[in-house]
């Protein structure tokens, strides 16, 4: 997809990231594809019909990373997060995981999910979307009249040193075969893809499941056309191709004015889908008065899954306006959307930007954080349910042993109370 002006090149990926997020929203929510939801039923009803379907949208996007980089059709070593970036923030990813997924877990779903309810007519997202984006736009700039940012006052100190720096890529390719990973990443990708097929489709409630099947396929697919698109639009220019960011680069060689160019290089990087991020993004766009050169893939891609999200409504009739219960589901969605903003942001990704997009890279950072998530998740659960069963009898401290032991982290002998 060769340009001949950067302004072409830069309509084209916005737009194509546009289509795509309009298609992920409408599938999203036609499915019920949720990553809280899937977590949930796992915890509370032992039914894995929904983490199938999120673990066949990872085995989509892998398979198609795995072999459209070994054709050379793409390129994620250098991406926007930087998944395979050669510094392991191990300790950021497991907090940040964890805090995401108790985030989403009050906040009633993750960033993805909020988007889709949005254009399903809930006012509650809409607020919790506000939230999770300040919390993410502060977390990486700075507050008004300062120059310290959330993360700065908060993390950066005790965290930042506990960073890896390795040799190499991190992903799990470049780890086994530092000097030659290509051929790793598309064997450990086939083998992953591979394994994960013959569990997802071994459960024959999950086979006769079409919206989970449609679910995983479509996602899985839309994050791999995403990872396609940012790698191969390029502009040429005196008789050279540039991608968007090297012409971003040579801007004062190339263009005759300021015109037109982006705020910030990284944004021109290959990508993919992610949340968190673009929805502070999406604040900091506002808060600047819609400034165009604010616009980006993450950008585009929030409107995208809302208005694609919208427009199923409409067609299926299921639309409809939704409030907050009392105030204590506010709090909760107030601080959930918060919790998210920040281990969000820390941990480089979501349900979707680390869950899905990372782990297609096999980069070792993004299995840590879904890791994370889904545990800061299901003990968050666990805890709420034995404190709602149990009521007064259940303090918090009884509740969180007791759901350690259920998840076989403690011994059955330090249980504090009878399981349910």
């Amino acid at each position: 997809m060769v340009f001949e002006s950067f302004a072409e090149s830069l309509s084209f990926f916005f737009w194509s990231t546009f289509i795509i997020s309009v298609i992920l929203g409408a599938v999203v929510n036609k499915t019920n594809f949720c990553t809280m939801g899937a977590v949930s039923d796992m915890v509370n009803m032992n039914d894995y019909g929904r983490i199938r379907a999120w673990l066949l949208a990872i085995a989509t996007a892998t398979f198609c990373v795995s072999v459209l980089e070994y054709m050379g059709m793409i390129n994620v070593d250098d991406t926007f997060p930087p998944y395979r970036g050669d510094q392991l923030i191990y300790a950021e990813n497991i907090l940040g995981g964890i805090i995401f997924g108790i985030g989403m877990t009050f906040a009633s779903g993750c960033g993805n999910k909020s988007l889709i309810r949005i254009g399903g007519g809930n006012i509650k997202s809409v607020f919790v979307f506000a939230a999770l984006g300040i919390a993410a736009y502060y977390m990486t700039n700075p507050f008004p009249d300062s120059d310290k940012t959330l993360y700065s006052l908060f993390f950066y100190d005790w965290l930042n040193p506990l960073a890896i720096t390795l040799d190499t890529k991190q992903d799990i390719g470049a780890l086994i075969s530092g000097d030659d990973p290509t051929t790793s990443r598309l064997v450990l990708g086939l083998i992953a893809t591979a394994g994960l097929l013959f569990y997802i489709f071994k459960a024959a409630e999950f086979r006769q499941n079409k919206d989970n099947i449609l679910g995983g396929i479509i996602i899985g697919l839309a994050v791999a056309a995403a990872w396609y698109t940012s790698n191969n639009i390029t502009v040429i220019a005196d008789e050279t191709n540039y991608s968007l960011v090297e012409y971003y680069e040579e801007w004062d060689m190339l263009a005759d004015d300021d015109t037109g160019k982006p705020a910030v290089a990284r944004t021109l990087n290959p990508q993919s889908f992610t949340f968190v991020n673009p929805i502070g993004q999406t604040y900091g766009y506002i808060k600047d008065g819609f400034d165009s050169s604010l616009i980006t893939f993450g950008l585009i891609s929030v409107f995208g899954v809302v208005l694609g999200s919208f427009l199923w409504s409409l067609i299926s009739r299921s639309f409809r306006i939704e409030w907050f219960v009392d105030f204590k589901d506010f709090l909760n969605h107030m601080m959930g959307a918060i919790l998210m903003g920040i281990g969000g942001t820390l941990a480089l990704g979501c349900t979707v930007g680390q869950g899905i997009t990372g782990v297609s890279t096999l980069a070792l950072g993004s299995f840590i954080t879904l890791i994370a998530i889904v545990f800061g998740s299901a003990l968050t659960m666990k805890i709420q349910y034995y404190r709602i069963v149990y009521e007064d009898e259940a303090s918090f401290v009884k509740a969180f042993i007791t759901a350690l032991v259920d998840m076989r982290l403690l011994p059955a002998s330090m249980r504090q109370l009878d399981a349910i």
